[in-house]
Parts: C-alpha cells; sequence; structure tokens
C-alpha cells in the first residue's frame, strides 16, 4: 500500500514524480503530495486529499521547478484521508520532508515522549511521529543520516521511507523494513520508488533495498548500510520491463487489457516448461530441490485474496496427481497461530506482488522452522521471489487492475506445472502427464474463444446492475472459481457476494433465495453435474435467479436456467482456468455500468504491504 516516488539529479524533477505517482495509484489513491527544494533552496510541501490528479491540478501554472523531490499517493492507515494526513510530513520548521509506506506499531509511546519534550502534532498518522522523532534527534546530532539510523532503531514496526532535509540539498535518505523499496541508477540522477513500475520510464537499472537497510542517495550514486551501521555492496539488477506493458494499449481500463491479456499471460506461464515426450513439465527455479518436494510429508499452501483461492484450486491439483497430504492457510492466520512446521514439510507461497506483507511474515516464521520455501510469485525481483529457498515466476506481466484476474489464471497454470513435475516423481502416469501437457497447451486457444462471448455476457450484466447480492456455488475444483468470481464482484461493484459449494447451500444460504436473489452456477458437464443440476433445480423452485458458466455441448442446462454462458471443455484440474474468465467479465460489467472505477475500487489497493 501507498506509494512512493523520489528522484536526485539535473532534471526538473516535478513532472517524473507526477508521472511517476500515476503509475503507483493503484497502490492508494486516498491522498496525494509532493515534497521538494524551489529554485532557491526552499522547502515546498503541497498535498491534496483524493487522486494524483487532484495534486497535478494544485501544481498547474505554478512553474515550479526542482531536481530533488519526494512524492507520495496515499492508501490510508492510520487517520482518515484528508489534506492534514497526507504525506509528505514534515517538521515545525518545514525544513525536514518525510514520505513513508508501512505502520509504527509504537508511535503511540514515540509520541508520548515527544510531546514531553515539547512537539506539537497536527495529523492523525503514525508517519508524523517518525518525522518528528528524526527533527529531535538531527537538532542534536546535526548528521540527517545518523539521525535517521538511530531513530530507526527505536521504531517497531514496517517502513519504506524516504526523506531528505533542507541543510542537505544534495541526497535523500532511503531506509526499508517490511515495505518495498528499490533504487533506480541513472546518468547524474537517481531515483527511488516503491514499484519499478514508475522508474521503467528512466531506467532499467535498479537495486532492491532489504529489511532493515538504510542508504543515503545523491545525484551520483548511493551509499547503503545496515541500521546497525554495518557496510554492505548492493547489486545493480535489469529489468526486463516496457512502458508498453504497464499502458493501457486503447483500452478503457487496465482490467478490461488483463481480462483479454489472458491467452498470451498464459503462453508465457507455460513457454518453454513442457517436456511432451516424457509427459513432464521442466522448472528450473526448482532445479536441486524437486526430490526434496517430492518426499514432502505435507505441501502446505499460503497466500492471501485471489492468491488463496489459487491455492485451494492448487490443493486439488496436488493431493490427486502427487497422493501428498496438502493444507492451504491464509497468511495473515498463518503465521499467528504458531503452525507445526518440520523440515519435512513444503510451503507454497503464492502472491502476484511478493510484497504481500502477511505472506512474507508467514515466510520468516517457516524458514526459521526449517521448512522448505518456494515461492509463486509474478513481480520479477520482489521480496518472497528472493527470499524463498527456490520458485517459478508466473511471467504473467504487470497487473496494474487493482482486482486480479491474468495473475490468477497464471498461478492456477504455474500450480498445475509444478503438480505435473512432482506428479510424475510420484504417481502420476506418463499417459495422464502426457494429457495435461496436450490441455494446458490448449488453454490459450479456448480462452480465446471465451473472450469472444464479451458482447453476449455485457448484455447478460445489464440485468443485475441494481442486484443487492449475489451467490456463487461450484463443487470441487469449482468450488475456489466460486470463491473467487464473488470475490471479483465484491471488489469492483460493491455488491455483497459469497461464494460456497454447491452441496452446501442447503445448510444454509438457501434461506436467502427469493426472487431478488441471482445464483451464478459453475456447472461443467463433469463427475458432478447431475448433483449441480439437482442444485439448480433447488433454487429454481424457489424463485433465484438463474445464470450458469456450463460445457458448450450442453444443451439440458438452458431449459433450467435464465442465462447460460457456454464454454469449452478442459480436464477438471485445468477447468478453474476457463471457468474464471466469464466471472471476471460478467464483474467487470456490472461495475461499469454502475459507473465505477474498476481499476481503483474504493478502500483497496494492489498490493498489501500493511497489516
Amino acid at each position: 500500500m501507498c506509494g512512493i516516488v523520489g528522484y536526485i539529479g539535473t532534471k526538473n524533477c516535478i513532472p517524473m514524480l507526477i508521472e511517476g505517482l500515476k503509475r503507483l495509484e493503484y497502490r492508494g489513491y486516498d491522498s496525494a503530495g509532493l515534497g521538494f527544494l524551489d529554485e532557491n533552496s526552499k522547502p515546498k510541501n503541497i498535498k491534496v486529499k483524493g487522486k494524483v490528479a487532484d495534486l497535478e491540478n494544485a501544481l498547474n501554472g505554478n512553474g515550479h521547478f526542482s531536481n530533488i523531490g519526494i512524492g507520495h499517493t496515499r492508501w490510508a492507515t492510520h487517520g482518515i484521508p484528508n489534506q492534514t494526513n497526507a504525506h509528505p510530513h514534515s517538521n515545525k520548521e518545514g525544513t525536514l520532508l518525510l514520505i513513508h509506506n508501512g505502520i509504527i506499531e509504537n508511535f503511540g509511546v514515540l509520541k508520548k515522549a515527544l510531546i514531553n519534550d515539547g512537539y506539537t502534532f497536527y495529523s492523525d498518522t503514525d508517519t508524523e511521529v517518525l518525522v518528528n522523532l528524526i527533527d529531535s534527534n538531527y537538532k542534536k546530532k546535526e548528521d540527517l543520516f545518523q539521525a535517521v539510523r538511530y531513530d530507526l532503531n527505536e521504531v517497531e514496526g514496517t517502513y519504506g521511507i524516504a526523506v531528505f532535509h533542507k541543510d542537505y540539498p544534495d541526497q535523500i535518505i532511503v531506509a526499508k523494513n517490511g515495505s518495498p523499496l528499490v533504487i533506480g541508477i541513472g546518468e547524474n540522477e537517481n531515483f527511488i520508488a516503491s514499484d519499478v513500475n514508475a522508474l521503467i520510464a528512466h531506467t532499467s537499472k535498479v537495486v532492491y533495498m532489504e529489511d532493515h537497510e538504510i542508504a543515503v542517495i545523491t545525484k551520483n550514486g548511493f551509499k547503503a548500510k545496515t541500521i546497525s551501521d554495518e557496510k554492505i555492496k548492493k547489486e545493480i539488477q535489469e529489468v526486463k520491463l516496457t512502458l508498453e506493458e504497464i499502458s493501457k494499449g486503447g483500452y478503457e481500463h487496465f482490467m478490461l487489457k488483463e481480462i483479454i491479456e489472458q491467452p498470451e499471460s498464459l503462453r508465457n506461464s507455460i513457454r518453454g516448461r513442457l517436456l511432451e515426450k516424457e509427459g513432464i513439465s521442466k522448472l528450473g527455479g526448482l532445479s536441486g530441490y524437486i526430490d526434496r518436494i517430492a518426499l514432502s510429508k505435507r505441501i502446505i499452501i499460503t497466500a492471501c485474496g485471489t492468491s488463496w483461492h489459487a491455492g485451494l484450486v492448487g490443493e486439488y491439483m496436488l493431493e490427486q496427481y502427487t497422493n501428498i497430504p496438502v493444507e492451504v492457510e491464509y497468511a495473515s492466520e498463518f503465521r499467528y497461530r504458531n503452525p507445526i512446521l518440520s523440515p519435512d514439510d513444503t510451503v507454497i507461497f503464492i502472491s502476484q506482488s511478493g510484497e504481500t506483507l502477511d505472506s512474507l511474515a508467514a515466510l520468516k516464521e517457516t524458514k526459521r522452522r526449517g521448512a522448505l520455501t518456494i515461492g509463486l510469485v509474478n513481480a520479477v525481483g520482489s521480496s518472497i521471489a528472493r527470499e524463498t529457498d527456490c520458485g517459478v515466476y508466473l511471467h504473467a506481466g504487470p497487473e496494474i487492475g487493482v482486482a486480479s484476474t491474468k495473475a490468477f489464471t497464471s498461478q492456477v497454470a504455474v500450480l498445475a506445472l509444478v503438480t505435473l513435475l512432482i506428479g510424475r516423481r510420484k504417481i502420476t502416469s506418463p499417459q495422464d502427464g502426457m494429457e495435461i501437457i496436450k490441455e494446458l497447451k490448449s488453454l490459450p486457444e479456448k480462452v480465446e474463444k471465451i473472450l469472444q462471448l464479451n458482447n453476449e455476457i455485457e448484455k447478460i450484466a445489464e440485468n443485475f446492475v441494481d442486484a443487492d447480492n449475489f451467490l456463487y456455488l461450484g463443487r470441487g475444483y469449482n468450488f475456489p472459481v466460486a470463491l473467487e468470481g464473488a470475490l471479483k464482484l465484491k471488489e469492483i461493484s460493491y455488491i455483497h457476494a459469497e461464494g460456497y459449494p454447491a452441496a452446501e447451500m442447503k445448510h444454509g444460504p438457501i434461506a436467502l433465495i427469493d426472487e431478488n436473489m441471482p445464483v451464478v452456477f459453475l456447472a461443467p458437464k463433469d463427475s458432478v453435474y447431475d448433483k449441480v443440476v439437482s442444485n439448480i433445480e433447488e433454487v429454481k423452485a424457489r424463485g433465484g435467479k438463474l445464470i450458469a458458466i456450463a460445457s458448450e455441448n450442453d444443451t439440458t442446462i438452458d431449459n433450467l436456467v435464465d442465462y447460460s454462458i457456454k464454454i469449452p471443455s478442459t480436464i477438471r484440474m485445468l477447468m478453474p482456468i476457463l471457468n474464471v474468465i466469464p466471472l471476471q467479465l460478467l464483474s467487470y460489467h456490472i461495475a461499469v455500468k454502475k459507473g465505477l472505477n474498476v481499476d481503483q475500487p474504493r478502500n483497496l489497493a494492489k498490493s498489501v504491504t500493511v497489516e
């Protein structure tokens, strides 16, 4: 959560900071601000409630020029979204400016001590405590870097910060613990950001900050230490990302673009990873660990949100094809419940961003207990990718829309690759392996066929714009799809929706069904098809509005439901990839017809980097 950008060099940084904030707005859009030194080396702090566009309007016509500055777009934690709580925050004199992503857990104790020292607070944020703490120690030490480093040793919680002072017009100090931060390397200029998306227009050379690290950045370079004052050497890495990949490309919304991109993202996820003749997958990121994974007594999958739903699909896959017991855990709960882990366990961490704080905390606890850790992440160079023992990149490409779409289908595809790899070491026959590979290769073409139903799905959506509730029902592999369909609708349309196993409908949810309740059934022609049809009949008898995602050769279901969306068939383990596409489009069109911002839904941010 929250977007951080910064620049120091010879150019005017104001347009670059605004541009960077726009690319990071999916991380937070409650308020935005810029801090910089003007032509006379006077600090300026301009911030607004609202989006980056509102900040840009506030700057228009003012002719600001600066070669050092920091910017922030906020997702509110401490304090409501308003101008006072917006970042940057400053000391009383306005000479020290700071932006912050994270939560300072002991801010109350620190604030009380600062008040006793004569400090006054104007905002409701924990960040204002941090800037005043640095100010207090700077006035005692008269060395900004040492003041920041010393203060961070007093801080408990998470932070990604950037700070500069009027007395040091040639440097920005940054530090990280739990919240992502990256340094961009240029010629006679350097950059900072919470995400490489903000830097890619200016440099492809980056340095990833690790936890408990602090750096001073000038236009000519940077020097890094730990906050305990140990010198460290950082490696410069090359980022392979283009501006085209993080642009809308003519689509009205990033979400629609990313839904339409799924044939290609699936091709990228499986490309070069299938050995057809052997009926097995090839995953270089797991090299050296395959036997250990195959000998695991238990596999645990931990994730949050949409990634957790992908993990549930992975549970079905792995148990069916490897005969290894699998558990799926919410990362936020896993870290706090004293999990029983051993070196015989394998724990898979799924995350689009690779920066999800709960997953990172669970990862550290898992490593402490000796279990093998695997990362399935999309963002190259992210924290989970760097800290796990081994892993597999999704290669889905950048996902900017807050509601995850192509990352989910790529996560399921990569879980299928992992299942195939380990299954062939265990109980999966070469024939079954070849069938899985054949169906994996057919997915992009089948998704393209489903996407041709976009206009049909849009017309169905028109009938449900005013719905207050939705129920999604599926069985087996399609139960997680029901959860994911409900989540998508909740996230972007603000319609209350729940996903359930279809058989559980009679154990409570059936009480909600009347003529105003839309019910979406995942009803492919599979081994439980007749059971699902019985559930459909039960809803029909109670007047519910029925939508079915069904197999393209199913003519029976048309007589049972109000609307049917026919899609191609595949093997059971890959059904979720196809069945979720119509649900993504249905949610998208309902939200658009309600006039909502599907890329930036209220109260949500793309990467959850705070608890």
